[in-house]
């Protein structure tokens, strides 16, 4: 089995943040994906999803379903994280204010990437933007 999808997150785009991971949801239920990897799939890809719409200049998600592991990679064009050990922090975020009154910004997305990844890395390029691969073992 390989199965491919590309999502693109534009920056600020509140409206329909939210709508790429649910559409990976529905094509790992449709593909017969257990619902515990499903579930944590759906939890990283949504982190990564709204870290797009907040911090980055827009950027994109590739869904790869391979025979033994899932593959997320988020990647966008800027401006990238200064200090990458910092951002892993639980609690610590960048979020801006229109970000936080809409009760996102609480420094759990990376974190929460990370616990729910098999496999988590992330590279980022101050100016260049930011590179995170998920895998996720079937």
């Amino acid at each position: 089995m390989s199965y491919e999808l590309v999502f693109e997150v534009e920056r600020g785009d509140f409206e329909t943040a939210g709508g790429a991971s649910r559409k990976i949801k529905k094509t790992l239920q449709q593909l017969g994906i257990s619902s515990k990897i499903i579930r944590k799939v759906s939890i990283a890809g949504y982190e990564g999803e709204m870290n797009l719409a907040i911090h980055s200049w827009g950027g994109t998600i590739l869904l790869q379903v391979e025979e033994k592991e899932i593959i997320l990679t988020i990647q966008d064009s800027g401006p990238g994280i200064p200090d990458l050990h910092l951002a892993m922090t639980e609690g610590w975020s960048t979020a801006g204010v229109e970000a936080q009154r809409m009760g996102f910004g609480a420094g759990m997305g990376l974190p929460n990437m990370d616990r729910n990844a098999d496999h988590f890395e992330i590279e980022s390029k101050v100016g260049n933007g930011t590179k995170i691969l998920m895998k996720f073992f079937l």
